[in-house]
């Protein structure tokens, strides 16, 4: 199966006072078929948000994308000129942000605010579009849709606006969806309902989606494939299940570990991955969780490995561990040679 979105050795950099820039994102790459739910997960900082913003084109100054290719049904998306950009987004990728009410036009009426996008990608008049848009509100679970579209985003609960959001970002039916943290500002229930109505996009519309979040169990309950990202680099991919089930990599163990579990009792003290992510410009030489490892060696201080098959993993399962595979280093030293 062909990819539908192929990113390879992504780099975006942001200038520091010494001068040297700081690889927020430092060679990721991976693929998104159609049809395929690709989570991204990592703690705040890792750089997940950063790379689905340059798939789409949209790093703030001063920030740039320094490097690498983001290849969208074979084209290259980073020549995109901005009139052919402006039309992929909506059209062929759309992407729904973590805060609704920041993501929604607060003096427009939420039903021109999904009608402006039909008739400006798939050219509708304002009547086909409206009866449209009335359908999407329907199918995201807004009550009384046919009203609700002549209301302002203020009338809406944060739940209510994330499904406008949705609406909004499926409105012509992308081939690519990415979502940044869709379900953090919302109660489990509500949660549980945005996740639903993804799912149900994927299986009707064969899309693939890139769902984002800081939370596992979030991401594994809905995707297929996990990558696992921290100081800006994917440390573990794999299945959910090999993810979830056989992790490698000691920051994916230090995520899961750090998960309560309804069968468990709560323990007297929350477990938490001791230190913090590297900051900007102080990256450290060696292995970026080095320094928070409690499997850490001498070696992993100096080397900073590449990723390569976990050999106790499962097939297609890649870590960036040195510990758990010696080949890691060697991988790293020979492409620095």
């Amino acid at each position: 199966m062909s990819a539908l979105l192929d990113v390879s050795n992504l780099v975006v950099d942001f200038p520091t006072s010494s001068g040297d820039p700081f690889h927020a994102v430092d060679g990721v790459s991976f693929q998104v078929s159609a049809g395929e739910r690709v989570g991204i997960v990592g703690e705040s900082g890792s750089g997940k948000s950063l790379t689905s913003q340059a798939v789409m084109r949209l790093v703030s100054d001063p920030g740039v994308i320094a490097g690498g290719s983001v290849r969208f049904g074979g084209e290259d998306v980073l020549a995109y000129s901005d009139r052919a950009l402006q039309q992929w987004r909506g059209s062929q990728v759309a992407m729904v942000f973590q805060d609704p009410m920041s993501s929604l036009n607060p003096l427009m009426r939420v039903g021109r605010q999904i009608t402006e996008s039909l008739e400006t990608h798939l050219g509708m008049g304002r009547v086909a579009a409206r009866a449209r848009a009335v359908d999407l509100l329907r199918r995201v679970g807004i009550p009384d849709a046919e009203a609700r579209m002549n209301d302002f985003p203020g009338a809406f609960s944060g739940g209510m606006r994330q499904r406008v959001c949705i609406a909004i970002a499926t409105a012509c039916s992308p081939k690519l969806l990415i979502a940044d943290e869709p379900t953090t500002a919302l109660d489990v229930t509500v949660q549980a309902q945005v996740l639903d109505l993804l799912d149900d996009m994927v299986s009707e519309q064969d899309t693939g989606v890139i769902l984002i979040s800081h939370d596992l169990g979030v991401i594994s309950s809905f995707c297929d494939r996990i990558l696992v990202m921290y100081a800006g680099r994917i440390v573990e991919e794999g299945t959910a299940e090999q993810i979830v089930g056989d992790p490698q990599h000691p920051y994916t163990h230090a995520l899961l570990g750090s998960i309560l579990k309804l069968s468990e009792p709560i323990p007297p003290r929350l477990r938490t991955i001791s230190g913090a992510p590297p900051t900007a410009g102080r990256r450290p030489s060696g292995c970026a969780f080095a320094p928070r490892c409690p499997a850490a060696v001498d070696a992993c201080l100096t080397n900073d490995p590449a990723l390569v098959q976990a050999p106790l993993g499962g097939v297609g399962q890649r870590v960036a561990c040195g510990v758990v595979a010696p080949e890691a280093f060697v991988v790293e030293q020979e492409s620095a040679a």
